[in-house]
């Protein structure tokens, strides 16, 4: 754990070195103001940068392996995220139809249902089913 926090402080210090670098040209005076940049402000600007990416890449690696450290330990509690509910479908919208408009669609149905059972025997021999209702 302490090689970790040591080798995330040095990554931060490395960053911070590289945004020296990058700023030092203009800061100390070297660099003229109106003037393109010069071969040693490029050069001391790039590398400041290349430091810097690499420094800060260094300081989120060893950030995350604390942090997983500290995982692993017990010592922090990962949060888990609650799963987003899923969206209710949206009923389509029912037809409008009255009764008396139901009644003459599904009478054709009703009048050719029992007209097949009518002519269908039951399995065991029986009368249909629609006579032994109308005679109830």
């Amino acid at each position: 754990m302490i090689r970790k926090f040591v080798g995330a402080v040095t990554a931060a210090l490395a960053t911070l070195a590289g945004l020296w670098l990058m700023i030092a040209p203009f800061a100390l005076g070297t660099q003229p103001e109106a003037g393109d940049w010069t071969d040693a402000t490029r050069s001391e600007f790039f590398t400041g940068l290349g430091v810097a990416v690499v420094g800060l890449a260094g300081a989120i690696a060893f950030v995350l392996a604390i942090h997983a450290d500290l995982v692993a330990r017990g010592l922090v509690e990962v949060k888990q995220r609650a799963p987003e509910p899923a969206p209710e479908p949206v009923p389509a919208p029912a037809p409008q139809a009255s009764s008396a408009e139901l009644a003459t669609l599904l009478a054709p149905l009703v009048e050719a249902l029992r007209e097949d059972l009518n002519n269908t025997p039951r399995p065991n021999g029986k009368g249909s089913l629609v006579g032994v209702e109308e005679n109830r």
